[in-house]
């Protein structure tokens, strides 16, 4: 409080003054965009005197979840080095400070916080699991921060200081769950890690199998890193589901994949279709032993658009041929971009301004162009199921033809009235 007063009292002798205050110790000085005449917040924006703005960079860069979040930071990191070539924002350069969040949530708080209060930064990227982003979500909405969260997850969630760029789950979950019911069988297994998106997840496809005729044989969570799926794959072998619905996430992904080809099941035997496996998992994991299995995403490699050529050829071009884009990847991408044409927008990196110069706007992502939308900060994305093919690859079995408005508390779904949001 005696902080925000502090600069509003600074603010006030500019506006009295017009000269620059020296108000900002070492959390730098306030200054004046000049095209707009606007104070610009310098001590809670990122922006610092000698031209730059900070941002952060939060992801797993260690522990089971690294093997999905490393090349979102990648993805990131190319977004801010283009924008910088391009001129930066605002006419200044972006400065990524980059912390782990070490797959574990409290860490994923605590690294929020020091970015948010002693690295000033702007705003932030970050986070992969619905347990790591909402160990954030209190860190920012006490300190007004900015987050931008690239992955799908479970929905049933809105906050003013989170932008979500993954699927919620009217884009992903749900017209999966209906395409699998009309194309594979009525019969679910569901397997998931044990942690908030795969129960929620499947709380809600429960309720949808209730609804559309499917039928529930069968639900396992085992803990994040897991690796002995010995036993529930008897039990899916016993179960004989037409489907099992598979909410991993993390390394827990290798194990079970690779059991379920030891133990003889093949995707021709059962159709497994995941919502955490993309290019980047399928390196990890072995085409080998997922050829033939399914996904839902937003994004594939394979997309075709003319901004995902360009997009593909210099991701390989930065970090090597063999290197794959993937949906997280293409949302982590997408929201530096989103975020600098916001700030360009609102001529300000105040996070009020650029919440409200997001609001309907649009770009050009790899997927497809997609748009803010105003009330819940998530964004109308493209929805796609895919097989994974001999080259690693997914060749794309269906989609929804065009992007789909978020319905994160899926008020459009009778069916899901009575389901509550889970903290």
């Amino acid at each position: 409080m005696e902080r925000r007063l502090f600069y509003q009292y600074c603010l006030l002798l500019i506006a009295v003054s017009l000269v620059l205050a020296g108000c900002g110790g070492n959390n730098k000085a306030a200054s004046t965009n000049e095209a707009t005449n606007a104070p610009t917040e310098a001590a809670n924006s990122g922006t610092s005197a000698e031209g730059e703005i900070k941002v952060g960079i939060l992801h797993s860069q260690s522990g089971t979840m690294a093997i999905s979040e490393v090349s979102v930071i990648d993805a990131e990191l190319m977004a801010i080095e283009e924008i910088n070539a391009a001129g930066g924002v605002l006419g200044k350069k972006i400065v990524p400070v980059l912390e782990d969040g070490a797959s574990d949530w409290p860490t994923f708080a605590e690294k929020a916080r020091k970015l948010i209060s002693e690295d000033k930064v702007a705003t932030v990227f970050g986070g992969w699991t619905s347990a790591s982003r909402k160990a954030m979500k209190p860190v920012f909405e006490e300190l007004n921060g900015l987050l931008w969260y690239p992955v799908q997850y479970e929905g049933l969630e809105a906050s003013p200081n989170i932008f979500y760029t993954g699927a919620t789950t009217n884009q992903q979950i749900v017209p999966s769950v209906s395409w699998l019911l009309e194309n594979r069988g009525k019969k679910f297994y569901l397997l998931g890690s044990d942690y908030v998106f795969p129960r929620t997840a499947n709380l809600i496809i429960k309720e949808q199998l209730k609804a559309e005729g499917g039928d529930l044989v069968g639900e396992e969570y085992t803990p994040l890193g897991h690796t002995d799926y010995s036993t529930i794959i008897s039990k899916i072998k016993e179960a004989k589901p037409d489907v099992v619905y598979n909410t991993l996430n993390g390394d827990s992904n290798v194990a079970f994949f690779k059991q379920l080809k030891d133990a003889g099941i093949t995707a021709q035997d059962m159709t497994t279709l995941s919502v955490s496996v993309a290019e980047e998992e399928i390196r990890g994991i072995g085409v080998d032993v997922l050829e033939g299995h399914l996904a839902a995403w937003n994004y594939y490699q394979t997309t075709d658009t003319p901004a995902n050529k360009t997009f593909v050829e210099n991701y390989k071009k930065k970090y090597g041929d063999d290197r794959v884009t993937a949906d997280p990847i293409e949302a982590g991408y997408t929201a530096v971009y989103l975020w600098a044409a916001a700030v360009e927008k609102a001529g300000s990196t105040d996070v009020a301004k650029v919440k409200e110069a997001a609001k309907e706007l649009e770009w050009d992502a790899p997927g497809g162009k997609v748009k803010i939308d105003g009330e819940t900060q998530h964004i109308y994305k493209t929805v796609r199921i895919g097989e994974v093919q001999a080259d690693g690859q997914f060749k794309e079995l269906w989609n929804s033809g065009e992007a789909v408005m978020p319905d994160p508390y899926l008020k459009g779904y009778d069916w899901a009235a009575s389901i509550q949001p889970t903290e």
